[in-house]
């Protein structure tokens, strides 16, 4: 709730030049922070992409890996159950 007041007040006191400023500058830094964060993400990609490639040359099965993983998560017990049973 003070929060709330707080950022009236902000608006209030700011001039509705400032406010526009303000808020173009956030969508910027925000726009420019997203971009980075696509860059990040598509060096990870490109990563597991060179691992997964390396480990298949090396004859590992990753389909089957995946599907035992899958396998392994059905068989536990759901959190629910394990909960209550306290």
């Amino acid at each position: 709730m003070a929060k709330e007041t707080e950022a009236k007040n902000l608006g209030q006191e700011m001039s509705k030049e400032e406010r526009l400023g303000f808020h173009k500058g956030s969508l910027t830094t925000l726009t420019k922070e997203r971009e980075e964060l696509v860059r990040i993400l598509t060096i990870v990609e490109q990563l597991m992409q060179m691992h997964v490639k390396e480990l298949k040359d090396l004859g590992v099965d990753l389909e089957k890996m995946a599907k035992d993983k899958k396998q392994e998560l059905v068989k536990k017990k759901p959190i629910e159950e394990l909960l209550s049973k306290k």
